[in-house]
């Protein structure tokens, strides 16, 4: 029997954002990278909603979600969501910029997070601006496809740099997940005129991370960009109570490029460290 999707939008300051909710029991909310939408959990859906309360969402300026040109907050959207959905405590689960929400709401507001699922996950505070000079050459591709406004292009070029993993042979990721990517991508370009900012956590979380007690598990593909692979073992290393597990032949997008693997990963650690 099938289970009933709750979908609809929650309103917050100069915006609206989409969610979908489904099944029923400890809620796990779902935050997607910033090259993707809430689709890129479809897989993770299908699994854990027999028997867990599934909440995605697409954040401000991604996907379904509309904006005005207004500073934001992600905390305060996030939070948002929660509240709508009646939510009073949950697992985050979060990819790249999703990661990054999901550690700087952690922070926020930790009477609402029971734990943390980051994947190739961005850290506030951490790392260099500068460019390391393997990335020169696809980074600037990238940005003069920004500058010149081929939105085409510049999805091609992201899909390729996060689903292949920075300087690896192009068609290395599964076609059907680079496609998964490009096509949400170019989407988020030409749907999202309207560009809002997002505002800091201050002070960023890269200082804060002895704060979070909530059980977090830190899952890196190797074949990463270098800032996310070093961010993935900085956590591990100064967060008390972490899980950390790494994929060889994966680059950024782990729960697409090994859904299976990875739904047996958090799940093991739900049941283990969060139920």
């Amino acid at each position: 029997m099938s289970q009933a999707l709750e979908t609809g939008y929650v309103a917050v300051d100069g915006g609206e954002l989409y969610y979908e909710a489904v099944g029923s029991g400890l809620p796990l909310v779902f935050i997607h990278a910033g090259v993707a939408d809430l689709r890129m959990w479809d897989a993770q859906v299908a699994h854990f909603s027999p028997n867990y309360r599934v909440i995605r969402y697409d954040t401000r300026g991604f996907g379904r979600s509309k904006t005005e040109a207004v500073s934001f907050s992600n905390r305060q959207d996030l939070l948002a969501v929660l509240d709508h959905c009646k939510v009073d405590q949950a697992v985050l689960i979060g990819n790249s910029r999703g990661g990054s929400i999901a550690i700087d709401s952690a922070l926020s507001f930790p009477e609402r997070v029971n734990g943390l699922v980051v994947l190739g996950s961005g850290l506030g505070g951490f790392g260099s601006e500068e460019i390391p000079p393997e990335l020169v050459e696809p980074i600037g591709k990238m940005q003069a496809a920004q500058e010149a406004k081929d939105w085409a292009l510049l999805a091609e070029l992201e899909a390729r740099f996060w689903t292949d993993g920075p300087n690896q042979p192009a068609g290395r990721a599964d076609s059907a997940v680079y496609e998964a990517v490009r096509s949400m991508t170019y989407e988020n370009f030409i749907n999202q005129p309207v560009e809002a900012q997002a505002q800091p956590l201050e002070p960023p979380a890269v200082g804060r991370l002895a704060e979070i007690k909530v059980p977090m598990l830190i899952l890196i593909g190797l074949l990463d960009e270098s800032d996310c692979v070093e961010a993935a073992k900085y956590l591990a290393e100064h967060v008390v109570n972490t899980q950390y597990v790494a994929f060889p032949d994966v680059a950024h997008m782990v729960s697409l490029e090994k859904p299976q693997e990875f739904n047996r990963v958090m799940g093991e650690f739900i049941e283990r460290s969060v139920l």
